[in-house]
C-alpha cells in the first residue's frame, strides 16, 4: 500500500512559524540551536510536513556543523535534489519528495567509507519518532532497522546493571 505524503494545508497550518519558514520559505535555523543536531536516540526522522519517513539514526553522525546530519536517506526516493544558487553558492538543496518540503542541504564532504555525503538537515524540517513508537505512529515496517542495535544495547544496559 503506498502512503500519499503530499502537503495539506490542515497540515500546513499545525507547522510552527519556524517550521513553516524552513519547510515552506526554504529557510534555515541556527546551527547547534536546533532540536535534532545532539539527538543520539534510535529511530527514524519523517518530514513534519506529511510524515514522509526520510532518515534513520543508524546513518545520523556527528559533522560537527551544529545541524542533525545523515549518510544517507531511508529510500533513494524519498529525497529530490535541486541547484540552490542562493547565498552566491551552488549547494544542493534537499527537499522531501512527497510534500515537496525544504530540508536541507546535501553536501560531498561526508564520512567516505558511508559513502562520502552528508545531508545536512534542519530540525525544524523534521519530526522523530523514537524506535519505541514506531509501530504506534504508524511506521512498524522501520523496525528491523534497529532490531540489532537494540538487542545490543539492551545486553549492554544489563551488563553495566550488573
Amino acid at each position: 500500500m503506498s502512503q500519499d505524503y503530499r502537503a495539506t494545508a490542515d497540515a500546513l497550518s499545525r507547522l510552527t512559524p519556524a517550521q513553516y519558514r524552513v519547510t515552506q520559505d526554504d529557510g534555515t535555523e541556527p546551527a547547534f540551536h536546533n532540536e535534532y543536531w545532539n539527538n543520539h536516540e534510535a529511530g527514524i526522522y519523517v518530514d513534519v510536513v506529511s510524515g514522509q519517513p526520510l532518515f534513520s539514526s543508524t546513518d545520523k553522525y556527528d559533522s560537527g556543523t551544529g545541524w542533525p546530519s545523515f549518510t544517507k536517506p531511508l529510500a533513494a526516493d524519498a529525497v529530490t535534489e535541486k541547484l540552490d544558487g542562493h547565498l552566491w553558492m551552488r549547494r544542493t538543496e534537499v527537499r522531501s519528495s512527497g510534500a515537496d518540503s525544504h530540508l536541507g542541504h546535501v553536501f560531498d564532504d561526508g564520512p567516505r567509507d558511508a559513502g562520502g555525503l552528508r545531508y545536512c538537515m534542519n530540525s525544524a524540517a523534521l519530526r522523530f519518532i523514537p524506535v519505541a513508537e514506531l509501530e504506534h505512529q504508524g511506521y512498524g515496517e522501520y523496525r528491523s532497522l534497529f532490531e540489532d542495535t537494540t538487542i545490543e544495547s539492551a545486553i549492554q544496559n544489563q551488563e553495566n546493571a550488573s
